[in-house]
């Protein structure tokens, strides 16, 4: 996996980014006394982006000028281990402002390419792609998740195809309460690369809540993808996609056989809506009953018997209300990571790079605002990650980014978060 997984030097990330506005971090940073006040309070009021030792105190380090921003940047001990404080007015790396960055990278959510970015904003098209590549390294669970308990336990899963180089591969995608919580890149679509690949998702959400397991997965029944996930969580229950056969039946019968497509159709979907498991199996075999009767096409029974001999898979659900029975949300998101590969023209160059860009653009794509009637729809959340977590940091969506991955995402958050 390269630079982009769990097991990379993000877990050693020892930067933590603090709300502090401009203002107010340079009148306080430069006397130590005022600055301890300033941090303390944010460090009751946010310890989730403080590493868990802070409960034990720290102690003040040492204080240096940033030859890139010309802005004080102070260091403090927390179990004898030294951490870089970087106020959230200013990007990793110490980038530039993150007022002057967060208009561009907002316009990255609609792929915007770097080069018209730079034409735009200024600087050269590597800096807005060197930015974008950064937000990659950060741990996605734990930036987009703010309570470990949070973490969503019905989950939806899928590979989208892409290419690096002009060679096949596929995005192993993880995708819960409308946030995309997992994009690896797998060489191929088989139960290893898969493994590999949805692992990352397992060792973040471990990482953030070592007890965390999903209990339902909602897939479109490939069998790698289906070993994959229990092999990672032995405990989870698969439910299988019912919208997918449907799509089946759709694309092979819709326009040749349009008459009995749309009588098929009807009463594929009123076994979908049948109330408890014991209905949704009578259905199917009266819907088994009457293809027969009718002697529907073969594009038509062959889906309709595969359902039914699966049936179990399918009827799970009824057990689990809360799971997903279709993957309405995972396809919904996957189109729009399709719609960002194919304007970038997928990959062109190494697989670390591959990783870094659609995780980058994964956390734009979990944090960037809605427009203003999604907003209304949910009820003043601005973004998917501020509607999983009910909270912001800050009323700027990437200072909010900004914070959530402070120590990179890797954190562990206290046993009572707020």
């Amino acid at each position: 996996m390269g630079k982009a997984d769990s097991e990379s030097a993000t877990r050693n990330n020892r930067s933590i980014c603090v709300p502090f506005s401009q203002d107010i971090y340079c009148a306080n940073v430069s006397d130590a006394k005022n600055f301890r006040k300033c941090l303390d309070k944010c460090i009751e009021a946010f310890p989730q982006v403080f590493p868990p030792e802070i409960k034990a105190g720290y102690q003040m380090k040492d204080i240096y000028i940033s030859k890139k921003q010309a802005i004080p940047i102070r260091r403090i001990v927390i179990g004898g281990t030294s951490y870089t404080i970087r106020p959230s007015f200013i990007m990793p790396y110490m980038t530039g402002l993150t007022s002057n960055i967060e208009k561009a990278l907002f316009m990255r959510k609609f792929d915007v390419p770097f080069w018209a970015l730079s034409h735009v904003f200024g600087k050269d098209s590597m800096y807005w792609y060197r930015i974008e590549q950064a937000l990659g390294r950060n741990s996605i669970v734990g930036t987009t998740v703010r309570n470990p308990h949070d973490i969503p336990e019905n989950l939806g899963a899928d590979e989208k195809h892409t290419w690096i180089l002009g060679n096949k591969a596929y995005v192993a995608t993880t995708v819960g309460n409308g946030c995309i919580l997992g994009a690896s890149v797998a060489q191929d679509a088989g139960e290893a690369a898969l493994t590999k690949g949805y692992r990352v998702f397992k060792d973040e959400a471990t990482c953030l809540n070592p007890g965390y397991a999903p209990k339902t997965m909602n897939i479109d029944g490939w069998k790698a993808t289906r070993n994959a996930w229990t092999t990672l969580f032995p405990s989870v229950i698969i439910v299988c996609c019912f919208l997918h056969v449907f799509i089946k039946i759709r694309d092979r019968a819709k326009k040749k056989y349009k008459d009995i497509f749309i009588d098929a159709a009807t009463r594929l979907w009123e076994c979908y809506r049948a109330e408890d498991k014991r209905s949704f199996s009578q259905r199917i075999r009266r819907l088994i009953g009457w293809c027969g009767k009718c002697e529907v096409p073969d594009v038509i029974l062959s889906p309709i018997e595969k359902l039914r001999k699966n049936i179990a898979d399918y009827s799970v659900a009824y057990h689990h209300p809360n799971a997903h029975r279709t993957s309405n949300m995972l396809d919904r998101l996957m189109q729009r990571m399709d719609r960002h590969l194919f304007s970038t023209q997928y990959f062109h160059g190494s697989m670390d790079a591959a990783q870094l860009s659609i995780r980058g653009w994964t956390l734009i794509h979990n944090f960037a605002p809605w427009n203003p009637m999604t907003v209304k729809k949910h009820h003043g959340y601005r973004s998917p990650a501020e509607r999983l977590n009910r909270f912001c940091y800050s009323e700027n969506w990437l200072e909010n980014l900004m914070i959530s991955a402070s120590l990179g995402g890797y954190r562990s958050p206290p046993l009572n978060p707020l």
